[in-house]
This record gives structure tokens, sequence and C-alpha cells, in this order.
């Protein structure tokens, strides 16, 4: 019954897009460059009014996550929705308790604010499931037909990359569902996601791993979200060229308008608002396809790549293609998220998927957007954790403390 009825809630305003009322959007021929090299172009924003200076005919999609979400929450556009929301889900499910009672509210929030942007854009939107669903298949399984519901024709459902996200990403994915497997940040991570999971779409978060070397005094960034993303590039398109996966890489987290030229060909861009105005301000004289280039990392005196196991965002050796070969080879229904870790520990490949203790989960908490390297050092030196799992961690929660925020809007209405 609250199902049937938040969804009544949720569309009450959506007109859905038709020829008559289709949006007017104008042509930018410097994106039309970009997108003869194959590359699908998406803004990532939930700012409508961004994205309505930049969204033109050569996008397909907006993507939001709970961070994007956040930022439009917080600007109270959304206050009277939360009070409405929370006086019908109490008639309709009395003694629901408070934090089911935020969840649904923030399910409803999500929702709405991806319509308004498949309204105004008339485009694909990735949106996110709740951070407490992370580690919860069947719970991320529900809510994620939940949202896939709403606007069948449109959106995307984004499911984050934790043991238990391969197995509610396939679940979703095995129904016909498009998924958008997110906080991925290496070519072997894509590989054993589109191999097991076969989602629409898999990322390399690039920003991310250029800030943890600018940040740590490691470098200066540059192009090492390049190199794994590119490398990530080669192992999708093999594996769609050999009919194991239909995945296709987005690459996210875009910093700078210059990748966009250095990425040409990529399957897809999400570009931040700033990323796009700026590529259009100053737009390459050519653009061709980049896929086969492999740049070089520029690293600080006397760093190298081993002293934090970078070699695992660019390398899928071949003893995990094996491991890969294993569990895609078992009955999936009968897997477990730890099962998920057990295997690939197993196979002498654990710094994947370690076993994350109650004070990494504090710690990398503490750190913030980008983890401290000093206080992971040994571990990665010693190949205990690899550093796209580390990242991975540190995004997750990067992503829980915006949700945080969100819900403690919510709840100061409640």
């Amino acid at each position: 019954m609250l199902e049937e009825t938040l969804f009544a809630l949720v569309r009450e305003e959506f007109e859905e897009t038709t020829e008559s009322n289709r949006p007017t959007l104008r042509s930018e021929p410097e994106w039309r460059k970009v997108r003869q090299t194959g590359t699908s172009l998406w803004l990532d924003t939930g700012d409508i009014e961004e994205a309505a200076k930049l969204f033109t005919m050569e996008f397909e999609a907006l993507t939001t996550n709970n961070t994007l979400l956040n930022n439009e929450v917080q600007k109270g556009i959304y206050d009277e929705l939360v009070g409405e929301t929370a006086k019908v889900i109490r008639e309709t499910q009395p003694g629901i308790s408070e934090s089911e009672l935020v969840l649904e509210i923030a399910f409803v929030l999500n929702a709405r604010h991806a319509l308004k942007l498949v309204e105004q854009f008339g485009a694909n939107v990735s949106v996110e499931l709740h951070t407490d669903l992370a580690h919860d298949v069947e719970r991320s399984i529900a809510y994620g037909r939940r949202f896939y519901a709403i606007c069948p024709e449109k959106f995307i459902i984004k499911v984050p990359l934790t043991p238990a996200g391969f197995l509610s990403a396939r679940a979703l994915a095995e129904e016909g569902i498009p998924i958008n497997f997110t906080l991925g940040f290496s070519a072997r991570q894509n590989y054993v996601i589109a191999r097991f999971t076969k989602p629409n779409y898999v990322n390399v978060f690039m920003g991310r791993l250029g800030a943890f070397l600018a940040d740590n005094d490691l470098g200066p960034g540059d192009c090492i979200g390049e190199k794994a993303t590119l490398a990530t590039q080669r192992e999708v398109l093999a594996l769609r060229e050999s009919g194991e996966s239909p995945s296709r890489l987005i690459g996210a987290s875009m910093r700078s308008s210059a990748q966009v030229a250095a990425l040409a060909g990529l399957d897809v861009f999400t570009m931040p608002t700033k990323v796009a105005a700026q590529y259009l301000e100053s737009p390459a004289e050519t653009v061709s396809s980049r896929i086969q280039d492999d740049p070089d990392v520029p690293l600080a005196d006397g760093v190298r790549f081993e002293d934090f196991n970078a070699n695992t965002l660019w390398d899928v050796p071949d003893d995990l293609r094996k491991a890969v070969n294993g569990l895609v080879a078992q009955d999936s229904s009968s897997l477990s998220p730890a099962a998920i870790e057990d295997h690939f520990a197993n196979a002498g490949i654990g710094d994947l998927f370690p076993r994350w203790s109650e004070a990494d989960l504090e710690t990398v908490t503490k750190d913030g957007k980008i983890p401290v390297y000093e206080t992971w050092k040994e571990r990665l030196q010693a190949k205990a954790i690899g550093f796209d799992a580390l990242m991975n961690l540190s995004a997750l929660h990067s992503f829980v403390t915006d949700q945080k925020a969100l819900d403690d809007r919510i709840r100061s209405f409640l």
C-alpha cells in the first residue's frame, strides 16, 4: 500500500514527454565533434538552472548522486514536499520508525527531482540508491525496482560498488532494469563488474584519483585518472566485442576541460557543468579517439607506483581473470557478499575486497573526501589493500556523509 501511495505522490506533477511537448534544444558544433569520436555526453549535475545553460541536443543524459541531490535539497526547494510526504506516510503506515520514514522521504525527493530533470530535458537520468542500502542485497533490489517503476523509459539506477552491490545490481540487470554501477576506480574492478554483473554502465572516478596524489604530495595528480580510465575502456571494449558483457564505460568525476580531448572516444563522459562550460570557452582544434593512448603519470621525486599500490588501477592480471571465470561459473543466487570477498581472497586477490574493520570505517570517514596517505601507507605498500579498494571505500563514505546531511534536513521537519 505504501509503495503505491508514494508512487502516485512522486508522479502527480509529472508530465511525460511526447512529440508535442518535447523540449526544444539547440545544437552545439563543438559537442558534435566530440560525439563523432563515439563518446556519449552526459551532464553531471542536479542543478536544473545550471544544466539548462549547457544542455544541447548532443547530450543524452544527466546523472545525480547523493552529494548532488543534497545540494539541491539544502536549497530548501523541497521543504514543503518533506512535510507533505511525512504526513502521507504516517497516515498510510502508522507506527513507521523514524529511520524508515526518513528513508522513504529521501526516496521521494530523489525520484521527484529526477523526474523534474526528465521533464525539463527529455533525457535519461541516473538516480542513486540511498547509502543505507549499500550493504543490503534484498533492499537494494526492492528500491531499485521501485525507482525504475517510477519512470522506466528514462531512469537508470545507480548501484554502488560493494560486495552486496554486485549481487543486487546483477539481479536488477537480469530483470532488464538499466544499471549504472558506480564508485569504480580501476580496470580490474570494472572487469569483474562487467563480467559478473553485466550492467549497462561502469565507472572510473577520475578526479578523486588525481586529488589523492595532489593532496598527499605524491605528484601533481595529472593523468592518473586518465590512465586508469583508458585502460578500463580497452578492457570493457574487449568484453563487448567478445559478447561477454554489454557494459559501457563512464569517465566520471571529470575535473578539467582538457580531459574532453584527452579522453575522446570513451563510451561516455559525465561532465560537471563547470567542465562543460570551460571546454566551450576554449575547445580543442581537433578531436579524435584517444582510447589506445597510455599517458605517463608524473610523480613527485622519490615516489613510485609501488608506494601506493597504483598498479591496481590499470592492471588486470591473469589470476584475476581466472578468479572471475570461477565466480561467473557459480550460481549467483547462492552467493552472499561474504562469499564474494572469500572467493577473491582464496584466489590470492584479497586486496580487491578487503575486510574493512570498524576502525577503518571511522578513519576513512575522518579523512574526508580523499584518504590521508600516511594513514594507509603501510597496508598499500604491503598490498594488503588495493589503491582502488581504498578509493572506493573513501568515495562511498563521503557519499554517506552527504546522505546524512540530506537526512538530517528531513529530520528537522519531522
